[in-house]
C-alpha cells in the first residue's frame, strides 16, 4: 500500500507507458539476456572445433535450440504477467487493504452484532484513500500524498492540500472583500467557500496547521497499517445531530456513521412501552391514533402516531368573527377571523362611530378628543370633536422630499408639493455641474474609463460614481483541466477549480472510477474486476466468464443455444466454427497420385433434430405424453370420447377424435361436431313422488312440470283420489296432507274401542277420545257418564256406597249359607252311594227289609230348600233387571 501512495504525482503520470507496453518490455528484458551467452557458447563451441576439424552446422544448429527455447520462456512469461501476477499483487493490497478496515471497524461492529449497513458511505471515503490518484485536490488538480498535510471540509468532506486551502481562503477573503457596490461598501468580515460544497467558513476559520481526521493530533506520523492521513485513535467526535454519543471508529475520514448505541425510548405519542432501539433510529411510530388534543380544544388528532406538532385540525365548524357580527363555516384550526363590516359602534363622545374593521375589546376614544394640531403642527386648538382643526396661516415649513429645503406654502393639509427651487447641481462622477430643479437628478454622458476588478476590462458606464460594479463579461480562460473553459464573470486572478468529473475507464469500460477533469491524462485505468465484455464471434451474445483482457478471446465452448423452429435451444456444444473434413474437393491426377491428407475447414453445421421431450396432448385432451420435439404431433389414446353431448346427459362413446371448436370461449369438454349424436329417452330422475316419465327426448336443462293426474288412496285407505302430478309433487307437507285426505271421518279405532272423530287423516289417531261413557262401581250398582279419555287416563274412579256394601255382605252371607248346604247335599249323596253299596252286597232283600226297619231322617237341604231358594231367586231377578237396564 506504501508502494501504492508513492506512485500518485503528475511526474509518475507523464512517464507512464501503456499497459501492453510495459508487458512487451518485460517480455523483451527476460527474452534477450540469454541471447549473449548463447552467441558465447557458439563461439566457443566453434572455436574448438576449428582446431579439432569439425563442421560449423553443429554450432548453428545448437544455436537455433536456444534462440526457440528463449522465445518460448519469453512467450510464458508474457502470458503469466498478463494472468497472475499483477493479479497476485492486487490481492495483496486488498487483503492489506480489508485488514486496516477491519481494524478501523472492529469497536462500531463489536456494538452492532457485525452489523455494518450503515457504514457504507464511510467505507467508500475509505477506499477512495487507499486507491492511488483516487484522492485529488481540486485546487492544484493534484494527486493527494499520504506524507503532505491535507485539510478536510466539515460539509462535503473534501480533501484539499493544506498550502492550497490557505491559498484559496486568501484569494477567496480579497475578492469578496473588496467594494463591489455602494451598498456593500463599508462591510468587513466576509466568509470564504469551500471550493467543492461552498460551504462557508469565517476568516478565523482558515486552517493554519495539519491535523489529523479526528482532529487530537498535529502532523500524524505516516503509518503504512493506518488510514492516510489518520492518528489511529478514537474518532470520538460528536454525532450529527448530536445525541450526547461519540463516534466508536478509528480516526477516518469522512461522515461519522448512525450512533449504534442502544437507548430504551418510546414512541411519539409515549403510549407505548418503551422499547431498546439505536439511538441513530430512537424516534418510531407505534402505528396508534395519536389522541393529542389539538389547538382547536375540541377534537383530538385520528393520525397515527408521528413526530412533533400535530397537523392542524381538519373539521370544519361554524364559528363567529371576532366582532360576533357573522357567524361562518371554517376550518377548526383557524377559529380567530374578521369579518369586511366596520365596527359602526358608538364612540364615547357621542358624535362619531367606530371606523375599525371587525375588532376586539373596546373601541377608545374618539381620535377627534383631546388637544389637536394644526397641519403644519405649530399651533394646537382646543376644540369638539365635531369641528375640524383650522389651519392656522403661517407657513408650513415642512422639510421637502429632497432633504434640503422646506415648503414655503401656508399651513396647509394634504402632502407637500415637490421641491421645485433651482440648484447647481453635480454629476454622480463629479466631472459637470449644472443649474436645475432640486428634485431632478443629474447624470452626465461621460463614460467610466477606470478598469474593472477584473484588470482587463473598463467600467463603460455613463456618470459613475467610483464603486464600478464586477465585471459582466464571461472569463473564458482555459481551466487548468485544459477540457472547458471558466464560465465565470471575468476575473482576477486564478480560475476556480473545474467543477466537472472524467471516468476512467477499464478496457471493456465496466470498472469505472471518477477523477477530476483533467487527471484522466495522467491517472492509470482501474484494474478490471468484471468478466470480458467483448462481443463474441460466434453467434452467441456472451461468451464464456472470463476477466477483461486484451487480445483475442478463447474459443467458444458453451451450448449452441441457438433457438431451432420448435423454438427449443440446440443444447450442443457451439458448432458455428466447426472443423469440419472436406471430401470430394480433390480430384486426384492419376493412380501414381498419392491420397494427400484430408483437410479441414471451419464452417457452422446444422443443429441437429430437438429431442427434447414435449408433452403433447392427445386429440381427444384425455392424456398428456412426452414425445421427442421433431415428431410431436396429435395422436389418438383409443379411449372413449367422453366429451359432453348436446343433451348435457351423455358423453360421445366414439374413439378419441379431434374436435372443431365452435366458440373459443366455449367449454373445453363440451363436444363438438365431429362428437356422436345423443338419441336416448329422457333418465333424468323426476320430482319425488312423481311416477311418470318425461315426455320429451333426451335434453339440456330440468324436465317439464308433469300434467297427467295421480290416482292415490286417502289417509284412511277406503276412498280413491284423483291429484294432478304437479300439485302433489309440489306441495309442501301441509298441502300434500290436505290433498290426500277424503274429508270423510277417520274409520281408525282408538285404542278405548270408540271411533276416531278426525277428518280423514295420516298417521296415527289423536288418543284424546270425548265420548262419554257409563262408568260403574265395582258392584255394578252406581254408574256415572264420564269422557272416554279421562277413564283411560285413570283420572276419574266410582266407589261403592253403604248400600253396595250391604247388598255386598248379604250376598256373602247367602254364598257361604249356599256353600255349606252344598257340602251337606254332598255328604248325603255319598251316604246314599254308600248304603247303596252295602245293599247290593247284603242282597235285595235284606236292604228292603232294613229299608222297613230303619226310619231315614230328612236332610237339612231338604228341610231348608225353599228358605234358600226363594231370596237367591228375588237376587238373581234383580240383577238382572239392572244390568238390562245399564246395558240398555
Amino acid at each position: 500500500m506504501e508502494a501504492a501512495w508513492r506512485q500518485g504525482g503528475r511526474g509518475r503520470g507523464r512517464g507512464r507507458a501503456r499497459p501492453g507496453d510495459g508487458l512487451a518490455a518485460r517480455a523483451g528484458a527476460a527474452a534477450r539476456p540469454p541471447a549473449p551467452r548463447a552467441r558465447g557458447s557458439a563461439r566457443a563451441a566453434a572455436a574448438g572445433t576449428i582446431g579439432e576439424g569439425a563442421s560449423e552446422l553443429s554450432s548453428l544448429k545448437k544455436f537455433d535450440e536456444i534462440k526457440k527455447a528463449n522465445q518460448a520462456a519469453a512467450k510464458k512469461l508474457i502470458g503469466d504477467q498478463l494472468s497472475s501476477s499483477s493479479e497476485d499483487d492486487d490481492e495483496d493490497a486488498e487483503v492489506k487493504q480489508g485488514k486496516i478496515l477491519d481494524k478501523t471497524f472492529n469497536i462500531y461492529t463489536s456494538q452492532t452484532d457485525g452489523d455494518v449497513s450503515e457504514l457504507e458511505r464511510t467505507r467508500q471515503y475509505m477506499n477512495e484513500a487507499f486507491q492511488s490518484g483516487a484522492m485529488t485536490c481540486l485546487i492544484c488538480i493534484a494527486s493527494v500524498k499520504r506524507n503532505q498535510a491535507v485539510w478536510s471540509c466539515c460539509g462535503c468532506f473534501c480533501i484539499f492540500h493544506l498550502v492550497c486551502i490557505q491559498k484559496w481562503a486568501k484569494d477567496s477573503l480579497f475578492l469578496v472583500s473588496s467594494p463591489l457596490t455602494d451598498d456593500d461598501f463599508g462591510k468587513k468580515d466576509y466568509p470564504w467557500p469551500c471550493p467543492k460544497c461552498r460551504f462557508e467558513y469565517k476568516r478565523s476559520e482558515t486552517p493554519s496547521r495539519y491535523y489529523c481526521y479526528c482532529g487530537k493530533v498535529e502532523n500524524p506520523t505516516v503509518d503504512p497499517w493506518l488510514v492516510p492521513h489518520s492518528c489511529g485513535q478514537i474518532c470520538e467526535r460528536e454525532f450529527k445531530p448530536s445525541c450526547g454519543h461519540k463516534c466508536l471508529l478509528l480516526c477516518h475520514p469522512g461522515p461519522c456513521p448512525p450512533c449504534p448505541k442502544m437507548v430504551t425510548t418510546t414512541c411519539h405519542c409515549k403510549k407505548a412501552k418503551p422499547v431498546p432501539r439505536r439511538c441513530s433510529a430512537k424516534e418510531w411510530s407505534c402505528r396508534l391514533p395519536c389522541g393529542r388534543t389539538l389547538l382547536c380544544g375540541q377534537h383530538t388528532c385520528e393520525n397515527s402516531c408521528h413526530a412533533g406538532d400535530c397537523q392542524p385540525c381538519p373539521r370544519v365548524s361554524k364559528q363567529r368573527c371576532i366582532c360576533g357580527r357573522q357567524t361562518a363555516e371554517r376550518l377548526c384550526a383557524s377559529p380567530q377571523w374578521q369579518c369586511d363590516q366596520v365596527c359602526r359602534k358608538r364612540l364615547p363622545c357621542g358624535n362619531h362611530t367606530c371606523e375599525q374593521v371587525c375588532h376586539v375589546g373596546p373601541c377608545g376614544d374618539c381620535p377627534r378628543s383631546g388637544k389637536r394640531s394644526c397641519p403644519c403642527g405649530k399651533t394646537k386648538f382646543t376644540l369638539p370633536c365635531t369641528e375640524d382643526v383650522p389651519t392656522c396661516g403661517d407657513s408650513c415649513d415642512k422639510v421637502l422630499e429632497c432633504g434640503i429645503h422646506k415648503c414655503s406654502q401656508r399651513c396647509h393639509r394634504g402632502p407637500c408639493e415637490i421641491c421645485r427651487q433651482e440648484v447647481e447641481k453635480q454629476c454622480r462622477c463629479g466631472k459637470h455641474t449644472k443649474r436645475m430643479p432640486c428634485h431632478k437628478p443629474y447624470l452626465c454622458e461621460t463614460k467610466c474609463a477606470k478598469i474593472r476588478d477584473c484588470q482587463k476590462h473598463q467600467c463603460r458606464r455613463k456618470c459613475c460614481s467610483g464603486n464600478c460594479p464586477p465585471c459582466d463579461q464571461v472569463c473564458g480562460r482555459t481551466l487548468g483541466c485544459r477540457n472547458h473553459k471558466c464560465p465565470s464573470g471575468c476575473h482576477r486572478g486564478s480560475c476556480n477549480p473545474c467543477p466537472e468529473s472524467v471516468d476512467v475507464k477499464c478496457n471493456c469500460g465496466k470498472t469505472v472510477i471518477k477523477v477530476p477533469c483533467g487527471r484522466e491524462r495522467t491517472i492509470r485505468p482501474p484494474k478490471c474486476k468484471q468478466l470480458c465484455s467483448r462481443p463474441p464471434t460466434c453467434h452467441h451474445s456472451t461468451q464464456e466468464k472470463h476477466y477483461c483482457h486484451f487480445g483475442r478471446c478463447p474459443p467458444c465452448r458453451q451450448p449452441c443455444q441457438k433457438t431451432l423452429t420448435c423454438g427449443h435451444l440446440c443444447p450442443v456444444s457451439c458448432h458455428d466454427e466447426a472443423l469440419v473434413r472436406q471430401t470430394g474437393s480433390h480430384q486426384s491426377a492419376g493412380p501414381w497420385e498419392q491420397p494427400s491428407e484430408p483437410a479441414f475447414i471451419q464452417t457452422a453445421l446444422p443443429c441437429p433434430p430437438c429431442e427434447v421431450p414435449i408433452p403433447v396432448e392427445c386429440l381427444g385432451q384425455h392424456e398428456v405424453s412426452p414425445l421427442p420435439c421433431h415428431s410431436a404431433n396429435p395422436y389418438s389414446c383409443k379411449r372413449y370420447c367422453g366429451r359432453l353431448l348436446d343433451c348435457q346427459n351423455h358423453t360421445c362413446m366414439k374413439e378419441c377424435h379431434h374436435v372443431t371448436k365452435l366458440n373459443s370461449s366455449a367449454d373445453a369438454k363440451k363436444a363438438g361436431p365431429e362428437c356422436s349424436q345423443c338419441e336416448e329417452e329422457c333418465t333424468k330422475p323426476r320430482p319425488s313422488g312423481c311416477p311418470h316419465r318425461c315426455v320429451l327426448p333426451c335434453h339440456p336443462g330440468d324436465c317439464p312440470s308433469c300434467l297427467q293426474m295421480l290416482k292415490i288412496k286417502c289417509h284412511c285407505k277406503l276412498s280413491v283420489l284423483y291429484v294432478e302430478c304437479l300439485k302433489l309433487t309440489c306441495a309442501d307437507l301441509k298441502e300434500k296432507e290436505r290433498l290426500i285426505s277424503c274429508k270423510n271421518q277417520c274409520p281408525k279405532e282408538l285404542p278405548c274401542g270408540h271411533r276416531c272423530k278426525e277428518i280423514c287423516h295420516s298417521g296415527s289417531c289423536p288418543l284424546n277420545c270425548s265420548q262419554k261413557v257409563k262408568l260403574r262401581c265395582l258392584c255394578k250398582r252406581l254408574k256415572k257418564e264420564i269422557q272416554c279419555s279421562k277413564i283411560q287416563e285413570g283420572q276419574v274412579s266410582l266407589e261403592c256406597d253403604a248400600l253396595c256394601k250391604e247388598m255386598k255382605r248379604k250376598a256373602s252371607e247367602i254364598k257361604e249359607a249356599e256353600a255349606k248346604a252344598a257340602i251337606e247335599e254332598e255328604k248325603r249323596r255319598q251316604q246314599a252311594e254308600l248304603e247303596a253299596f252295602e245293599n247290593r252286597l247284603k242282597g235285595r232283600r235284606k236292604n228292603k227289609r232294613r229299608k222297613d226297619e230303619v226310619e231315614v231322617e230328612p236332610s237339612l237341604w231338604q228341610k231348608y230348600k225353599n228358605l234358600i231358594m226363594l231370596p237367591v231367586f228375588g237376587v238373581a231377578v234383580v240383577m238382572v233387571a239392572w244390568l238390562m237396564v245399564y246395558n240398555g
